[in-house]
């Protein structure tokens, strides 16, 4: 794949962003191959994503960022750019669910998630073997269900070693302190295996199942001090009838769950979700 530079802009909407843009990458020779904007039409807020070929400018992401920096304050920016040479670092977290954590690592060794994995890490031993078969590092930090501080310690301090960019929780059945989500903004992933708002916490395929439902969902949304409670990146249903049993749901459900935290891994990957609030404007 060529060599990109992602350049991800939010501020008030006004007129001339888009000609400012344009014209800065065209007077420099830029080329670009994606472009996408929005306003928000309740809060008046413009959001903007290009890809520019880094062949086409006769300069590096530095000299790039340093010539755009008055364009961004002129308009009150809030940006950044992405460089597609570098690879994000992401750091796996799973308990002993293997379905989200298996198909994540097939895609990835397929060279469909662009990205290193320096580690995975568990609080369970169960999927050790699996992981160290595709050559990856296996950390089992144990949580004691009484003082579980220590091993939220442990799981910090490994994140900051990785030097991880963005945090998945396939499947990883404990909650994140405040502490650690509040120092990783929009950069936890987390699935939920329900259709959020509904059925939070705890066995959501049986209050599905109570509640006579005829579609069941997951959620992949960012993680926040608040329980299921974060800006949600994608979603997806699976149709289910009163023929369904609980295992039923529980299997078709895994499916989604795979599919929806992949494409919502995509999505953070290639840059293409902008937070705004409590949610996300993903451009596909």
């Amino acid at each position: 794949m060529e060599r990109s530079y992602r350049l991800i802009i939010s501020c008030p909407d006004q007129v001339g962003i888009v000609a400012a843009v344009s014209d800065f990458i065209a007077a420099h020779r830029g080329w670009i191959t994606e472009a996408h904007h929005y306003t928000d039409p309740s809060s008046q807020w413009f959001f903007m994503r290009y890809v520019v070929r880094a062949s086409s400018l006769p300069f590096g992401l530095e000299q790039l960022q340093a010539l755009f920096t008055p364009i961004a304050e002129r308009f009150g920016m809030q940006w950044r750019v992405g460089d597609t040479g570098v690879k994000k670092r992401v750091v796996l977290m799973a308990s002993k669910q293997e379905h989200c954590l298996s198909d994540l690592l097939y895609r990835w060794r397929s060279g469909e998630l662009d990205c290193d994995i320096p580690c995975v890490l568990s609080n369970h031993d169960d999927l050790r073997s699996y992981v160290e078969w595709h050559g990856l590092r296996y950390c089992h930090i144990a949580v004691d269900p009484d003082d579980k501080a220590p091993h939220f310690a442990a799981v910090e301090q490994a994140i900051t070693e990785a030097s991880a960019d963005v945090v998945v929780l396939a499947r990883y059945m404990q909650i994140l302190p405040a502490a650690i989500c509040a120092q990783y903004p929009a950069r936890i992933i987390n699935i939920h295996h329900s259709f959020l708002p509904s059925f939070v916490g705890a066995k959501p395929y049986h209050q599905a199942s109570e509640r006579g439902v005829k579609l069941i969902g997951a959620t992949c949304h960012y993680v926040t001090a608040d329980l299921d409670a974060g800006p949600i990146i994608e979603q997806d249903v699976v149709r289910v009838g009163h023929h369904n049993s609980v295992e039923d749901m529980v299997r078709l459900g895994k499916d989604v769950e795979k599919m929806v935290l992949a494409r919502g891994l995509r999505y953070h990957l290639e840059d293409r979700v902008l937070v705004h609030g409590n949610k996300t404007i993903v451009f596909g």
